[in-house]
């Protein structure tokens, strides 16, 4: 595969920014003080300047941001703290005029529970979204929250009289997949944004989109280990390829990007697929992201995933920070010529470099108290 034939995302350099910190305009007053798309959009000059092909957004859809957006309660809308649906679409426009493109972060596992879909299903057993969510009379697993250390991951709702699933915090309840109306409501909500012109999706926690309902190792719940670094199902990877033939059905090479939360690398490979049914375009490899400084060992890790990758005929990707970790130069010590050490690393070797904002400067992470 050649320069001129091969796909555009396959050695790539993605620039993730986390809109509320990035800049801000000031057109959107929700929030004064917050970074937000019209801010983003006036600073694209240096991100052409700088070479990257796309830019990655972390959740910008409208949220009551329990968890900074990745509890979604409108799909098809800007929440106002970074603007508005035409602020997309002029930062769309704007991009695009400087050959960037734009990827968007997409929750599939779970909403908000103000989303109007959660808001219905809770009202009784019988109503038309009733079987959205997972539903159970008792805790129907011994799995742990994350980010809720030994809390389960099942809350009783007065309302409704039973217990839901929640991987995350009780405020973003699980979806349930084994709906059909619920893979085609959350396809439509792909449709909007790819109709609307953008490039691609983050894919948050995707692999959780099919569950097996097993109970987690007794050693992993007594420790307060969540299931999200257990759930590996085969019906994922059906609703992955289905995922995928609604990409490929857009022109222009429209790009699905994988957080799948595996810690293991030979079955996050899986979630490639094969060339007859593929499934994501590029998974995130989250190994460089707890890695202490030590080039040698980083190199052994490099040779050893880009291997495990080739066999799935799977490309690579690298990052040394994002925003759930601190950023690498403090990890390294505060070390400068540690730090632009490790980044010339990252852009040097195959497949895709994702830098988080600042990293072109060397930022280090901001002391708040």
């Amino acid at each position: 595969m050649d320069a001129n034939t091969r796909p555009w995302w396959r050695y790539a350099v993605v620039y993730q920014i986390y809109p509320r910190s990035f800049a801000d305009s000031g057109r959107a007053v929700a929030e004064p003080g917050v970074g937000d798309l019209d801010g983003l959009t006036a600073r694209l000059d240096h991100l052409a300047w700088l070479g990257v092909d796309a830019i990655w957004l972390s959740p910008v859809f409208r949220s009551p941001m329990a968890d900074f957006g990745y509890d979604v309660s409108d799909y098809c809308d800007i929440d106002p703290v970074f603007g508005d649906l035409a602020a997309m679409d002029r930062l769309i426009a704007a991009a695009h005029a400087r050959g960037i493109r734009v990827l968007l972060d997409w929750v599939p596992n779970h909403t908000s529970n103000l989303h109007p879909w959660f808001q219905e299903s809770r009202q009784d057993r019988t109503n038309p979204k009733a079987d959205w969510y997972v539903w159970r009379d008792e805790p129907a697993t011994n799995w742990n929250a994350s980010f809720l250390d030994h809390r389960p991951a099942w809350t009783y709702d007065e309302q409704r009289g039973q217990y839901y699933l929640h991987c995350f915090l009780p405020e973003q309840p699980d979806l349930n997949w084994d709906h059909p109306d619920v893979e085609a409501a959350m396809h439509e909500t792909l449709r909007f944004w790819l109709d609307r012109g953008v490039d691609g999706f983050r894919m948050d926690v995707v692999h959780l989109i099919g569950k097996d309902y097993a109970d987690d190792p007794a050693d992993a719940v007594g420790k307060g280990w969540s299931h999200v670094t257990f759930n590996d199902v085969p019906i994922t990877h059906e609703r992955l390829r289905r995922i995928r033939a609604l990409l490929d059905g857009y022109p222009g090479d429209r790009t699905s990007v994988g957080e799948v939360y595996l810690l293991d690398e030979q079955r996050m490979a899986t979630y490639h697929g094969t060339t007859d049914a593929p499934e994501l375009h590029l998974s995130f490899n989250f190994r460089f992201l707890w890695s202490p400084w030590e080039p040698g060992g980083l190199a052994a890790l490099a040779r050893g995933t880009t291997e495990i990758l080739d066999r799935h005929g799977a490309g690579p990707t690298w990052a040394l920070s994002n925003h759930d970790v601190p950023r690498h130069r403090g990890r390294y010590g505060g070390d400068e010529l540690d730090a632009r050490m490790a980044a010339v690393m990252l852009l040097l070797l195959p497949g895709t470099a994702f830098l988080y904002q600042g990293e072109e400067l060397g930022l280090v992470d901001a002391d708040v108290p």
